[in-house]
């Protein structure tokens, strides 16, 4: 296997782990308080260690959630068409993490869009 289809890999493979991250997230929105505790540490320890092993490999995961949307941000808005181009507008979801090697972008990501009320 060639270095590049083996980042290739680790970068799907580091996708794949951020979204089951948010399920795990969401679903523990969803137990009481209590039996949420409990995972909620193991959840963050999971998390680092698959943050710390990519930083190693080269790569980051950006989450640009709350952040202002702008040209250029390395993510395509899948309700972009929702709204006029002079609307002030926030990352409200992000769907797929932006994944950033030591050259730039590796894979952009997927984001929700809500629009700024003032």
């Amino acid at each position: 296997m060639s270095v590049e289809a083996s980042e290739n890999s680790l970068i799907n493979l580091a996708g794949d782990t951020w979204r089951l991250l948010k399920l795990v997230e969401r679903i523990l929105t969803k137990l009481d308080a209590g039996d949420a505790q409990r995972y909620i540490g193991q959840l963050r320890y999971f998390k680092q260690q698959i943050e710390s092993n990519l930083e190693t490999a080269g790569f980051k995961l950006v989450n640009v959630e709350g952040q202002p949307f702008e040209a250029g941000t390395a993510a395509s808005a899948i309700n972009i068409g929702d709204f006029a181009a002079e609307d002030e507008l926030l990352v409200d979801q992000m769907l797929e993490p932006i994944i950033m090697g030591v050259d730039g972008i590796r894979k952009q990501g997927t984001v929700k869009l809500r629009k700024v009320i003032a």
